[in-house]
């Protein structure tokens, strides 16, 4: 197989339609789909070249495939990674980041701030292994500083964070965990690559669900952990995933290599609705409170323009009158649907006290912000009048 060879730098949006790109015997222009466990071996001792790392190729498709090389490729070049890895799920992604640089006696600091599954991970599963943490608020550099042990090894964070968009500033904890002498791992899924490179902010590990915008349809599952250091990739991640092995799909490769052709397109539309959407959303009555990071009243509206490009595709937003007036909204709405997903092509909704976060106590989901009428909106790529118009009339309902 070739591959493309650019002969000069190339720009982000150009990189989603061409980085990585291998080509067979008969130059197909997409993307090859290699649905295959295992490959061939010309002799013995070629395979055994192989196993042995002397022969670069294609050995299972649990370790590596070369449609699932090119999804890792791509994203690689966009991001300004040394090197990057797949897996079956963003949840996959966030574990194996994680799980496998820690060691029993390791120590964990992570913003309290995070998607449920992640709260697991951090405060449930981690510890079984012993690794004990320390959850801080993100949004203060002192908690971080405090919170550090002589055994901190990890920095964990998502920014802007699920469900409530706070936004925490990445090259300020980056500092404080090198300092530590400890890696942090930035979770980048609301954000976007588009809009916030965490590498470039000091991180040195980001993670994506490729389920959200990458797809960006609704159609597969899948992750991806990039890294700036080649170290982490083949000293911890790369052997752990192989030996574990939560691998994603060629077909689901596929299909995320599909959807980043059209990322660039799909969430600069998004944003740009998301931010209509929002200023009409802050002057309705009904709406008690506004949280959108594009934004001059966000709460961190200067970290905002500091690291990111723009705003979110995510609107958070609270409605006078609890859960039942939440409820009252999400039913009322003919074009958005009520979904736990995010970064689809459709706009979608969510409660995320009974669903997302429901896992939670009320005395948690409280400490997060996350209140009974508190409501997610991932906006999609309808037209943005319609949006407007149906959030309008489900508002003026509640």
């Amino acid at each position: 197989m070739s591959e493309d060879k650019p002969k000069r730098p190339r720009r982000p949006a150009t990189e989603l339609v061409h980085g990585g790109t291998l080509r067979s015997q008969f130059g197909e222009m997409s993307e090859a789909m290699f649905l295959t466990q295992g490959f061939a071996y010309d002799t013995a001792e070629a395979a055994e070249a192989r196993f042995k790392g002397e022969n670069p190729g294609f050995i299972y498709s649990r370790f590596s495939n070369p449609t699932v090389f090119m999804f890792e490729e791509r994203i690689r070049l966009l991001e300004g990674a040394a090197a990057a890895r797949s897996t079956a799920s963003g949840m996959a992604a966030v574990t194996a980041a994680l799980m496998c640089m820690l060691r029993a006696g390791d120590h964990v600091v992570a913003a309290k701030a995070l998607f449920s599954s992640c709260l697991y991970v951090v405060e449930d599963l981690l510890p079984r292994f012993g690794v004990q943490s320390t959850l801080v608020d993100g949004t203060d550099l002192n908690q971080w500083r405090d919170a550090v042990q002589p055994n901190t090894r990890a920095f964990f964070l998502e920014s802007p964070t699920n469900p409530t968009l706070e936004v925490i500033d990445i090259a300020a904890v980056a500092e404080i965990a090198h300092e530590a002498g400890a890696l942090l791992i930035v979770d980048n899924v609301f954000a976007t690559p588009i809009w916030q490179q965490p590498i470039k902010l000091g991180a040195d590990v980001v993670v994506y669900s490729g389920t959200k915008h990458i797809d960006g349809q609704g159609r597969v599952l899948g992750g991806i952990i990039l890294s700036a250091d080649e170290a982490y990739v083949n000293d911890h991640l790369h052997n752990f995933l192989r030996q574990t092995g939560p691998t994603l799909s060629a077909f689901n490769a596929w299909v995320l290599l599909k959807g980043l052709e059209t990322l660039d397109l799909r969430v600069r539309r998004q944003t740009e609705t998301a931010a209509r959407v929002a200023d009409m959303m802050a002057a309705h009555p009904k709406v008690a409170k506004l949280i959108y990071p594009g934004r001059a009243d966000h709460p961190q509206a200067d970290i905002v323009k500091k690291q990111m490009g723009a705003g979110s595709t995510l609107i958070a937003f609270e409605v006078d009158g609890g859960k039942e007036a939440a409820y009252r909204v999400a039913g009322a709405l003919e074009i958005v649907k009520i979904s736990n997903n995010l970064g689809d092509a459709k706009s979608l909704i969510t409660h995320p006290s009974t669903t997302t976060h429901q896992r939670l106590s009320e005395e948690a989901r409280l400490g997060f912000g996350i209140t009974q009428g508190l409501l997610r909106l991932s906006i999609g790529l309808e037209d943005p009048d319609d949006l407007i118009e149906d959030l309008q009339l489900a508002l003026d309902q509640a």
